[in-house]
């Protein structure tokens, strides 16, 4: 295996840590107002004591979005790192490789979008209402 090869499976897992950095940007911010906006307090209340580590998240969104938004940074950078690797010669590997490619990036951009409405729920919203 060679550098190029740790370089995708680098970006790769990183594009998976990042989605999930930026998932716990909904949890803490977005599904709380959803559940408000939709009248589902009651719902959102039963949520709270049921995973307590929501009131952590929410209350340190700062610390929730700068660590997310690190690991955002680091997958991009992999990311544009990885689309100058070159994939193995192999006909079979190359495609895989290609596809590697394509399904990481469409993991790093759910990732971006997920954290982008997370910081509209968490920064903007609450600026306006």
């Amino acid at each position: 295996m060679n550098g190029h090869t740790l370089g995708l499976r680098g970006s790769f897992w990183s594009a998976l840590l990042s989605i999930f950095t930026s998932s716990s940007t909904l949890v803490c911010c977005a599904l709380p107002a959803l559940l408000v906006t939709l009248g589902a307090g009651a719902t959102l209340a039963g949520l709270v004591s049921s995973f307590p580590q929501l009131v952590w998240l929410s209350a340190h969104k700062g610390l929730v979005f700068g660590l997310a938004g690190g690991m955002l940074a680091v997958a991009g950078l992999l990311q544009y790192r990885a689309r100058f690797a070159a994939c193995p010669a192999d006909p079979r590997l190359a495609a895989a490789c290609i596809r590697m490619r394509r399904i990481s990036l469409g993991v790093y951009l759910l990732s971006l979008a997920i954290y982008a409405l997370g910081l509209v729920f968490a920064f903007l919203l609450p600026l306006l209402g």
